[in-house]
């Protein structure tokens, strides 16, 4: 019986280098580290209620409430959580001009 030695393996830098090449992936990956903040911003009381959800036309941040109250709060405090997201963008180098508090887009599955 011939024996066989396996020496092609493909390390995981490698293919992760690969991936992160690709424009598409390394904006997903800015995108979900500036999801990460929004408890910070949105402070703890609406971080258990709301969540970033998507991004649309690339500028407008959706996010999800828990129920229309908190939308509405979230609604009233759009002006102060861009201000305090202003820091966070410019680390990642992204641009947000908007935020849209959308209680349809709410699933307790996280």
């Amino acid at each position: 019986m011939k024996k066989v030695l396996y020496t092609d393996f493909v390390g995981t830098d490698s293919i992760i280098e690969k991936m992160l090449e690709k424009k598409e992936i390394r904006k997903a990956i800015t995108r979900n580290n500036l999801y990460r903040f929004w408890g910070k911003i949105a402070g703890a009381k609406f971080a258990q209620n709301s969540r970033p959800h998507s991004m649309i036309g690339g500028n407008i941040m959706v996010i999800a409430c828990a129920n229309g109250v908190v939308a509405q709060e979230l609604m009233l405090k759009k002006t102060q959580l861009l201000v305090k997201f202003k820091p966070y963008l410019e680390s990642l180098k992204l641009k947000v001009t908007d935020l849209k508090f959308d209680p349809k887009k709410w699933s307790n599955e996280v």
